[in-house]
């Protein structure tokens, strides 16, 4: 053979070769298996960890094509692949070590706890989840039986954790901590929001009872079967209950969850015997309570350190008062983000009234790209929309600008509490914001000047201290009243803090 050919093909066969491993390696870390029912986009702030990859089948479909070119060519990459799942205290360890974290002798205790809990998952088998039934015929009436529906949780399923305390007790990060080091072989694991997962819930619920039609039936069981099916590591975060509607299933869907042998990681600034106080019907919600408390190992996290005290450098995200001055520096930021070359114009053009869909519903979006959108405080505040409205838009757009929030008072306490609820979104799905505002975004509440402090009452004025919140700073409100109100305010106050860090406009939309 002409040795410049036989040169050639040796290249060839080393280049494919390469390709092949290349390939393998693509396989091994590139397919994902999301969770279909997770709701909230990826994240810095970990709700982008919850992907798992499908390796096992990836490595083991490569090796049963040729188990011997697997076994000479793979052999680094699968234990470069597959290394020892590194544990919560060796993480959290790094995590100080490297300045992210503080040492905190409490925290170090709690996230003891978790290591514990961590351990006993990965030990754990969950039963098998028996498939829905797929036809509801007569004959199938008739002749088949109903998938068993279990009556108890596993003996073998670990007692699940909740973990409450005040904002800046490190909440999210240790339930983060727990889930980011999960090992890739845990695929059935879900880490969500927990008023985005009861969104999900009854969307499911909804259409469980459409399938069942006249004959009825109890859609809970079916439904929780289904989660089950998907997840049997779930992580709720920011559990808190305030609807009459959540309550009223609550007890039943977690039951039927952990029958079926679902364990549990939840987070909440109440304890289990202080959810829902002074709701409707409160007494047919307490079964849940003695539910958390029986199946759940309930931990205090308040040490008295707040992490969200610790100063940080602001960015400029909030302009006020409303000037012209201020509109062109808005316009400017967006432009620069929209149209940062004419080729991204092309290829992403700033589109009006994009569609997007939540709920069977549309809601337009003023103007927008694949991924920054932008609203006026009437446009996003002044309609109807509800907390999946946000969570949707959240969902589809990394960066929003909202213009033009007013001073509310009173006669907007509708528009105030869709606010709050939208900041809410924001915060949860680590979406990076820029805001006009007639006063500064932290008194748009504020019934007095921000110097005064004056008129607040004494419960209002714990709430804000407990969040590290000066009322010199934010003012007080007198439109909201209630336990939740009050608390809801004082957070979405704290979170437009934190909001405003240079740390949270490097770090979101990522």
């Amino acid at each position: 053979m002409n040795p410049a050919r036989s040169s050639a093909l040796h290249q060839r066969n080393r280049l494919l070769l390469r390709t092949a491993a290349q390939s393998r390696r693509a396989l091994t870390t590139s397919i994902p298996v999301a969770s279909p029912s997770s709701s909230l986009p990826s994240s810095g702030h970990g709700h982008g960890h919850g992907k798992a990859f499908n390796s096992s089948l990836a490595v083991e479909s490569i090796a049963r094509s040729d188990p011997a070119e697997f076994a000479t060519i793979n052999q680094f990459e699968t234990s470069q692949m597959f290394p020892e799942p590194i544990s919560p205290i060796k993480q959290h360890e790094k995590l100080v070590q490297s300045g992210v974290l503080r040492s905190d002798d409490h925290q170090i205790r709690i996230v003891g706890k978790l290591q514990r809990f961590w351990e006993q998952v990965l030990k754990y088998n969950p039963p098998p989840i028996p498939d829905a039934r797929t036809s509801d015929s007569l004959i199938s009436r008739l002749f088949s039986r109903a998938p068993p529906v279990p009556g108890t949780a596993p003996a073998s399923a670990p007692k699940g954790l909740y973990l409450y305390g005040d904002v800046g007790t490190g909440k999210t990060m240790l339930m983060d901590l727990f889930y980011q080091t999960l090992p890739p072989s845990i695929t059935r694991k879900r880490r969500v929001h927990f008023h985005a997962f009861m969104i999900d819930a009854h969307k499911r619920i909804h259409a469980t009872k459409l399938l069942m039609g006249h004959s009825g039936g109890d859609p809970i069981g079916p439904v929780a079967r289904d989660l089950a099916k998907e997840a049997y590591v779930l992580c709720f975060d920011e559990f808190q209950v305030t609807d009459i509607a959540d309550a009223m299933i609550l007890r039943r869907l977690l039951e039927g969850l952990m029958d079926h042998g679902v364990v549990c990681v939840i987070t909440s600034n109440r304890h289990p015997d202080d959810l829902y106080k002074n709701g409707i019907q409160r007494s047919s919600f307490i079964p849940a309570i003695e539910l958390l408390k029986s199946r759940f190992e309930v931990t205090d996290l308040d040490s008295g350190t707040d992490y969200r005290r610790i100063p940080r450098a602001l960015s400029h995200v909030y302009y006020h008062p409303l000037t012209p001055e201020n509109k062109a520096e808005i316009d400017k930021i967006f432009n620069s983000l929209t149209c940062p070359t004419p080729t991204a114009v092309l290829q992403d053009p700033v589109i009006e009234n994009r569609p997007i869909t939540t709920w069977g519903r549309t809601l337009r979006v003023p103007l927008s790209t694949s991924k920054v959108a932008r609203f006026s405080f009437e446009e996003i505040c002044g309609r109807p929309l509800s907390a999946a409205d946000y969570l949707e838009v959240t969902k589809q757009f990394g960066t929003l600008f909202i213009t033009d929030v007013p001073k509310m008072g009173m006669d907007r306490k509708d528009m105030a509490r869709r606010f709050i609820t939208f900041i809410d979104a924001c915060y949860e799905s680590k979406t990076r914001i820029f805001v006009s505002s007639e006063v500064p975004i932290y008194q748009i509440f504020s019934d007095d000047s921000a110097g005064s402090g004056s008129g607040i009452s004494d419960h209002m004025r714990s709430v804000m201290d407990d969040l590290g919140l000066s009322p010199e700073v934010v003012g007080s409100s007198s439109m909201f009243s209630g336990d939740e109100e009050i608390f809801a305010f004082a957070r979405a106050c704290s979170r437009l803090v934190q909001m405003g860090s240079r740390e949270w406009a490097e770090t979101a939309s990522q």
